[in-house]
């Protein structure tokens, strides 16, 4: 059989009736994009359930599957990343021939094919010409339609406002596709732009230029630190008004708060690394002393993403720097330096009480802060039973329905670092292949089915 360089395919064990694949024998193994895979066991064999979203840029359609797992293989991508994944197999179908192939389940949302043929499925069977595209079939847009017609994510109809500061970040904009997606009108609503009256028969939040907000029937919350106090204030002005939020004003205060989380925590028996708070610099050396001196983390009570948090690396330099915060006014906690930890933490994604996705982050050499938006990495990572029930129960003190909870792995065990309300989602996702985005909006969807 001849192909060109661009084929169109079928994969009717998966319920795919057509799917544009990139053919390269240059690669080894075939892969497909799939989202959201989760195992599970069919007796004995392990299996996989995920979501395939088989037309390029179009998240409106997704086919969910599940196949028993063949292996679990360390693949290289083309951009020389290495990454494990989940090996299936399954039937395809090329103008009017078939024959069983190996796909691996990979997030291919960066490339330009949804699937990937490569050179272990075309022996023996194909020729190809590099210079053709389309030699067996072409499927139109129109077709496309009528094949998907009845695969289209449903109709939610809720209408949902996304308050924020910043349209153009990633973790907003995959909110709004993803509410989208659902069938759900979502706004962007600039914190800073809304503004309230406040009125004990009818309150009200008004939008620049006088729209009153008064048809939301939920908010979701994505508030920079500098405006937590006035964020803060337009979720309960939201709740006022009988408008669900996805984590509540009460919520996100104690989670900005780092020193009364940090007491929450230590009263509910979470482990958090050794830490201290003073307000006068008398007490600067007795400080060091408590959190087992040099090296020590010193931290603002607001920093986030990895910001406002310094390394001191003798008890000369961590008493300089307490003292200069403490000469500004500036609240901060001290902290013990957990050495073993490499320069690694785990972030673990908590929506409505489930750990639903986990990833190591780790520093750039000579850095010990591991956050995304500092140069840090991300992996995927097993967490072990201790730090889900850690993630979990840390999410569930500050009652937040979604959550970004930081652990980092000590000769003591599982350690919490802190919480985070307004987690971004760009790491996550791209690291696990979960579409984090849409899972949050479902949360919406089942309160409101409650109410």
């Amino acid at each position: 059989m001849m192909l060109g360089s661009e084929e169109w395919c079928s994969l009717p064990d998966l319920r795919i009736p057509a799917i544009k694949m990139r053919i390269d024998s240059g690669a080894k193994t075939s892969a497909i994009h799939a989202l959201n895979i989760e195992e599970f066991r069919k007796g004995n064999e392990r299996w996989v359930k995920y979501d395939i979203f088989p037309i390029q840029d179009n998240r409106y359609v997704r086919v969910t599957c599940e196949s028993k797992v063949t292996s679990e293989r360390e693949i290289k991508s083309s951009m020389g990343f290495s990454e494990r994944r989940y090996v299936i197999q399954t039937v395809i179908n090329v103008g009017g021939e078939s024959w069983e192939i190996e796909l691996s389940l990979a997030n291919r949302d960066s490339m330009g094919f949804r699937m990937l043929l490569g050179r272990e499925a075309m022996i023996n069977r194909i020729i190809i010409d590099p210079a053709k595209r389309e030699c067996q079939f072409n499927v139109s847009q129109n077709q496309l339609n009528k094949l998907y017609k009845n695969k289209q994510i449903k109709s939610g109809n809720l209408n949902i406002g996304l308050l924020a500061s910043n349209p153009d970040l990633y973790s907003n904009q995959r909110i709004i596709q993803a509410a989208e997606e659902r069938g759900h009108s979502i706004s962007f609503l600039n914190i800073t732009n809304c503004y309230m009256k406040l009125d004990s028969e009818k309150p009200e939040v008004h939008y620049r230029g006088g729209d009153v907000l008064d048809d939301f029937d939920a908010v979701i919350p994505r508030i920079r630190p500098n405006v937590t106090f006035y964020g803060c204030a337009l979720i309960r002005q939201f709740d006022s008004v009988n408008v669900y939020s996805l984590n509540s004003a009460s919520a996100i205060s104690k989670s900005r708060d780092k020193l009364f989380s940090t007491q929450l925590f230590s009263k509910h028996g979470i482990n958090i690394p050794i830490t201290g708070f003073a307000n006068s610099p008398i007490d600067t050396n007795d400080l060091i002393k408590m959190v087992n001196g040099a090296p020590l983390i010193i931290k603002l009570l607001e920093s986030t993403q990895g910001k406002g948090v310094v390394l001191a690396e003798t008890n000369k330099a961590a008493e300089s720097v307490i003292n200069a915060f403490k000469s500004l006014h500036t609240n901060i906690l001290v902290q013990e330096f957990i050495k073993e930890a490499g320069g690694k933490d785990i972030r673990c994604f908590v929506i409505d009480g489930k750990v639903i996705a986990s990833i190591q982050r780790s520093a750039q050499p000579g850095e010990f802060r591991s956050n995304i938006h500092q140069g840090g990495t991300a992996s995927i990572v097993k967490i072990t039973a201790e730090e889900r029930k850690l993630a979990i129960k840390a999410a569930k003190i500050l009652k937040l329905d979604v959550a970004g909870v930081d652990i980092i792995r000590s000769n003591k065990g599982p350690l919490l670092l802190e919480v985070n309300s307004s987690p971004g989602l760009e790491g996550i996702e791209k690291a696990t292949g979960k579409d984090i985005a849409s899972l949050m909006i479902q949360v919406i969807e089942k309160k409101l089915r409650k109410q």
